[in-house]
């Protein structure tokens, strides 16, 4: 069983397996038809294509952010209609370093289903090693997918707003963590939601520091260095991930997975769904030394 990342060979190895299911996330936020026009062009042999906006997330409402968690319902029948069941291996993909397939990966975590890795490298890696590609109408036989929820796995507004209140974001206990980049962090360069910078007492670890140039994963040891480093001797427990709508920050979980450091969550609402209330507090620059 494969739980975190899977290699393009040990993928190849099970092409055509039915208790194997292949999802394709790629997506580009600009360009929200991107991911499902580069599927129909060419994809992995076998796999379906999974969309961050109509399978990945819930619909958008004045209280939530931008790509809010999907009814666990509803997430249930989607990975049932991709053919999933107790007992498949799922192996999520995207163009590459991991942003989207973390997302599909986080959710089938969330309904309690394990055997659920992301490809390492993604399609670039599968085309790098000369894998065939096909632009085939796939089909797969739908599932009956039985969640068994893990609600403890996220975290809600209302309690990272009684966390800031009591001070104990200041103390990093929980320990928030942001994984938008630096600049977009610190409120200088925001391109996507209408009010910049960060929730006071957060910290600041870039999703893109866990892969290499080529969107490879850093190897486990080294994952496992540098969120120590983070952590700064807190249990990985105590973590609580978030970013601009909470997909990046699946990587950020994805990472401390696979670096042995299990037991963050997530706070799924993050950046984009914070900012919605005029009352919750902001902050600017870069995060303080504490």
């Amino acid at each position: 069983m494969y739980t975190t990342l899977i290699e393009p060979h040990e993928l190849a190895a099970q092409l055509g397996n039915p208790d194997w299911a292949i999802l394709d996330c790629r997506f580009d936020l600009a360009r929200p038809a991107w991911g499902a026009d580069s599927f129909r062009a060419g994809h992995i042999p076998g796999a379906l294509h999974a969309d961050l906006d109509r399978d990945l997330s819930g619909p958008v409402t004045p209280a939530t952010g931008r790509h809010p968690l999907p009814a666990m319902a509803a997430l249930a029948d989607t990975l049932g209609r991709f053919g999933i069941d107790a007992q498949v291996q799922v192996v999520a993909y995207d163009q590459g370093p991991g942003a989207y397939a973390a997302r599909l990966w986080w959710l089938a975590r969330w309904l309690g289903h394990r055997a659920v890795a992301v490809l390492n490298g993604g399609m670039a890696a599968w085309q790098r090693a000369g894998l065939s590609v096909s632009s085939a109408d796939e089909q797969r036989a739908p599932r009956r997918f039985v969640p068994q929820p893990a609600a403890e796995r996220i975290v809600t507004s209302g309690e990272i707003a009684a966390w800031l209140a009591s001070g104990a974001l200041a103390r990093g206990a929980p320990l928030l963590v942001d994984a938008r980049s630096a600049d977009r962090f610190a409120g200088a360069n925001e391109t996507l939601d209408p009010v910049a910078g960060h929730v006071p007492g957060a910290r600041n670890h870039w999703f893109a520091r866990n892969h290499d140039a080529d969107g490879r994963w850093l190897a486990p040891e080294e994952l496992r260095r540098m969120w120590r480093a983070t952590l700064a001797g807190r249990d990985p427990a105590t973590l609580i991930s978030m970013c601009g709508s909470g997909v990046t920050a699946c990587h950020n979980l994805l990472a401390l997975e696979a670096a042995g450091l299990p037991g963050a969550r997530l706070y799924p609402g993050s950046w984009s769904e914070w900012i919605r209330d005029p009352g919750h507090a902001v902050a600017l620059g870069p995060e303080s030394a504490r």
